[in-house]
């Protein structure tokens, strides 16, 4: 009997859509990426719902946007009820592992795995501690420099500085995650089983430090700082401005010289090493499967939580997100020999939930009626009839919405009220102005793009709100354990009811 096709699902920390060899960047090195364009289908217009770590996650995982599963920070409580993906997979007959830095509520995905490696100890409460014992059994556990520095010994500084890795790639988070999830994929092969393996490799999150030789691989590289690092940001968020000055007063630095201008050269350095750090993970992931004879077998997806500044805007690091697009955008991959399209990259937009649907959709399953995503099955074929036609990332109090050329960062009146009472906002056009250093918000002919997308935004809430209750009741439906009764209304797994549900009364505007 055929096995059906197993997923390999590739999310990195931090890693922006323009630092990859066939987006163009001009000396960063990433074949195994740039072999998956190839191969695959390649999304150059893909937006993560979230800006930070974990509710990002939490999307991908459970295809739902932010304000439907309500997490906007990192971590948090168990989501109580809300279906991922490992234990729709697993549900099916799947064998299901999460290893590398998971990052997720307490027990969420843990409880779902058959094998759960997480490598961090702040990042989910279920951490298994095996990576950690394993450094300390090699005497290495005092080199270990991906979450901080040991040289950092004053006040104020973080770990955006760079320098070479003092663990080798074999000993890295890299390193480890690949042959823990080799050795997972390795059993299940030998035992007729198709798995679904969530890889997520830490990097190119700080700490800068890639192990050799993806340090020195940047060493007689003329690093060049992108076009919008000094330039005037006047018209840019507080928030923003703020970020930037404290990286401009040099406190952040660890290593010498340790000068503003050394600092962010060795952080892009460090950067770019961890990217192709990242890079070669992927390819070993990507070799072990050829050489297992499982790759026309298995769906590859690779993707990033969200991105990283780069130096871009003189920042450092992530934060304030919802402000860039460098942030807003990430790498989105997809590889199915001879099942989807080879070489093809699609300019439609596309969204972090979409993963859900899409899986479910080639793989056979039924489809998880918590998500909110949609199916790129056509897109993946070749296709280019859009799916959306916007896509949004949500922080508590501000959206990012893209929309064709345009980007509008939406904020409330409440946010900047002392700095701009009459309220503030970001619109760019990005074909005109890519490195986003023109703010058009405030300018009089902007304000139809301005009012347009406003709207859509305000749609957008309204329509994909799931919601807890309904008057009149909702017909019941047959799909199993994903329905259940709650009073006289059929709810799914989330105890809520979805907005398509929703849309099929015929007297929704009962009241």
């Amino acid at each position: 009997m055929k096995v059906p096709p197993s997923v390999l699902f590739i999310l990195s920390d931090q890693h922006t859509a323009q630092c990859m060899g066939c987006a163009g960047h001009p000396v960063v090195q990433t074949p195994n990426l740039d072999r998956l364009a190839t191969d695959g289908v390649w999304f150059r217009n893909a937006i993560c719902q979230s800006p930070i770590c974990s509710p990002s996650r939490v999307s991908y995982l459970s295809g739902q946007y932010c304000h439907n599963h309500g997490y906007y920070g990192n971590a948090g409580p168990n989501p109580g009820g809300l279906p991922n993906l490992l234990g729709h997979f697993r549900r099916s007959g799947y064998v299901t592992a999460a290893v590398g830095k998971i990052h997720c509520p307490e027990y969420w995905i843990e409880d779902d795995a058959d094998f759960f490696r997480e490598v961090y100890d702040n990042c989910s409460v279920g951490r298994a501690p095996e990576y950690t014992a394993y450094l300390k059994e090699k005497g290495l556990l005092e080199l270990r420099d991906d979450g901080a520095y040991p040289e950092m010994t004053e006040p104020g500084q973080l770990n955006t500085d760079g320098r070479a890795s003092s663990l080798p790639y074999a000993d890295s988070v890299e390193g480890y995650t690949v042959r823990q999830s080799i050795a997972f994929m390795e059993d299940a092969v030998e035992n007729g089983r198709p798995f679904f393996v969530h890889a997520s490799l830490p990097r190119p999150h700080s700490s800068y430090c890639p192990s050799e030789p993806f340090w020195s691989m940047y060493d007689d590289v003329d690093l060049q700082l992108p076009p919008s690092t000094d330039y005037d940001m006047s018209l840019k968020a507080p928030t923003m401005r703020e970020e930037r000055a404290m990286f401009e007063r040099g406190d952040w630095t660890v290593f010498e010289p340790r000068t503003h201008e050394a600092a962010r050269l060795r952080k892009l350095q460090g950067y770019l090493g961890c990217v192709s750090q990242v890079d070669h993970a992927v390819g070993e992931l990507l070799d072990w499967l050829e050489q297992a004879t499982v790759a026309d077998n298995t769906i590859v997806v690779y993707a990033s939580d969200h991105g990283d500044y780069v130096c871009q805007h003189g920042l450092m690091e992530k934060a304030p997100g919802i402000c860039s697009d460098a942030i807003t955008r990430v790498p989105f991959f997809w590889r199915w020999p001879g099942q989807i399209a080879s070489g093809y990259t699609c300019e439609q937009l596309v969204e972090a939930v979409d993963v859900s649907a899409t899986l479910c959709a080639l793989t056979g399953l039924d489809q998880m009626l918590t998500s909110d995503g949609r199916d790129l099955s056509a897109l993946l074929a070749g296709g280019s009839e859009p799916v959306r036609e916007i896509a949004v990332t949500e922080h508590a109090w501000s959206k990012s919405v893209r929309k064709g050329k345009y980007r509008l960062v939406y904020y409330p009146p409440q946010m900047f009220t002392e700095q701009y009472p009459d309220g503030f906002g970001e619109l760019y056009d990005l074909e005109v102005d890519p490195w986003e250093m023109s703010n058009l918000y405030f300018a009089p002919e902007s304000r139809t793009v301005v009012d347009e997308l406003t709207r859509d935004l305000l749609a957008w809430l309204i329509t994909t709100t799931r919601i807890k209750t309904i008057a009149p009741a909702k017909r019941d439906e047959d799909s199993g354990w994903q329905v259940m009764r709650r009073h006289k209304t059929a709810v799914h797994a989330d105890s809520k009811i979805s907005p398509r549900g929703f849309a099929d009364l015929w007297n929704r505007n009962y009241l």
